[in-house]
């Protein structure tokens, strides 16, 4: 396992891809929530300061999600996949090993991007006057760190699409519905029938993971919008329940890695 976790590792930093994809995820989070706050920064703090910093994060889950889409479909795409179950012929072992290198990596770019919309977002806060946040106010260290941990679960789970689906595209397409286009369909349906979905929509779950005021509205300018927080899981139930929808899929992409040709 170590030494398919050691070829895993170097495959993904061999792609120049994997490296831009980790910086776009940083650069889209930070800079998309400071352009958030730059035009709405009164507003954006009048309902969760914490909230507001890291907006931009939901731009940045598409770059993460790039990454954890490739990790698997860009050996397909070129073939490489031959080569590497001829060398690791226990399939289950490549895929396990592949999650263990993009769990890491989205922790680690996860967590930088947080902590880094934060500290710029409350910068331009204070420099606005406006209402603001720190790490030692009740639930702003909890919310920050649980930005990052979300972006590491929405890794894995593009990874497992990655194996269900195989194709780059087509993948891609998958996880845009999931992050982008969901949510608007939900918002159509009857509302009892919304009220039931709402809390599995996993821009919901973002929005409460990073919310440091519990029981308001969360949703800054996102498709989740006016969602009360009563309806929704907690914290760390929606994140487990975003664990499981990622831990289902990478279960199935390991099935079919089993049962399909290269």
């Amino acid at each position: 396992m170590a030494a398919a976790a050691r070829s895993e590792w170097t495959k993904l930093w061999s792609v120049r891809s994997s490296g831009w994809t980790a910086a776009a995820t940083v650069v889209l989070a930070v800079g998309m929530g400071a352009v958030a706050i730059g035009t709405r920064s009164r507003a954006a703090s009048g309902s969760d300061p914490t909230v507001a910093s890291l907006v931009g994060l939901l731009v940045g889950q598409l770059a993460i999600g790039t990454l954890g889409v490739l990790a698997m479909s860009a050996e397909y795409g070129t073939g490489t996949i031959r080569a590497t179950l001829a060398a690791s012929p226990r399939r289950a072992r490549v895929l396990a090993a592949k999650v263990v290198v993009v769990g890491a990596v989205g922790l680690v770019v996860g967590e930088v991007a947080s902590l880094g919309a934060f500290a710029v977002g409350q910068l331009l806060l204070v420099a606005g006057r406006a209402p603001h946040a720190s790490l030692g106010q009740p639930g702003v260290l909890r919310a920050v760190l649980s930005g990052g941990l979300y972006l590491a679960v929405l890794g894995v789970l593009s990874l497992g699409l990655g194996a269900v689906v195989r194709h780059t595209a087509g993948a891609l397409a998958a996880l845009a519905g999931l992050l982008f286009v969901l949510p608007g369909i939900v918002a159509v349906l009857p509302t009892a029938v919304e009220n039931a979905v709402d809390r599995f929509v996993p821009v919901n779950i973002w929005a409460v993971l990073v919310a440091a005021r519990p029981g308001r509205l969360v949703g800054f300018g996102t498709p989740g919008t006016g969602v009360p927080t009563a309806t929704l899981f907690g914290p760390w139930a929606g994140l487990g329940v975003l664990a499981g929808f990622a831990a289902a899929l990478v279960v199935l992409g390991g099935v079919l890695l089993v049962r399909r040709d290269a």
